[in-house]
């Protein structure tokens, strides 16, 4: 063998033992699991690239957008627990809710009543999240913001300056 193929074949031995010995101290799983959504989240940027740089039609924005929203989510619950997804789970409607919107935004001509599903789409989750939520400490934080609003309106700032009250109901 040459000097040449000498190098190459030392330098993947080297290769190897490095991968080999990374593997054994965990550094691989550790970021296969700490990392693998955003590998969900890059092919659905990806996605949106491919349409914006003119390489893809309109709708491949709705698995464009349902990655990314999944990819967001899942990175959640992955950096913060799992438990999370007992409350997150609308979210999934909202993905497509996301692309099947994208996919009217940017479409020519307007498809008809792909709108109409990615607003229905869109309220149920939220709808949906919102209930979850209450479940949570969301409802104290709901309960603080309507005190606040009342407060708000009993103190007289709510009223447009210079008109008073009509007298009640």
């Amino acid at each position: 063998m040459s000097s040449k193929n000498d190098v190459r074949l030392g330098l993947f031995i080297v290769v190897a033992g490095v991968v080999i010995l990374l593997g054994k101290l965990g550094v691989f799983g550790f970021l296969g699991r700490i990392l693998w959504p955003i590998a969900i989240l890059a092919v659905g940027l990806l996605i949106h690239w491919m349409f914006f740089s003119k390489r893809a039609r309109a709708y491949v924005l709705i698995p464009g957008g349902v990655l990314v929203v999944y990819g967001v989510m899942l990175e959640i619950c992955n950096l913060f627990g799992w438990g999370l997804m007992s409350y997150l789970w609308p979210v999934f409607l909202l993905g497509i809710a996301v692309g099947v919107y994208e996919y009217h935004l940017f479409s020519s001509p307007k498809p008809e009543g792909v709108l109409l599903i990615a607003l229905f789409l869109g309220l149920v989750s939220i709808i949906l999240l919102f209930f979850t939520l209450m479940h949570t400490g969301a409802i104290y934080v709901l309960a603080i913001l309507l005190i606040a609003l009342g407060i708000w309106f009993i103190s007289g700032k709510g009223r447009p300056k210079g008109r008073k009250w009509n007298g009640g109901w």
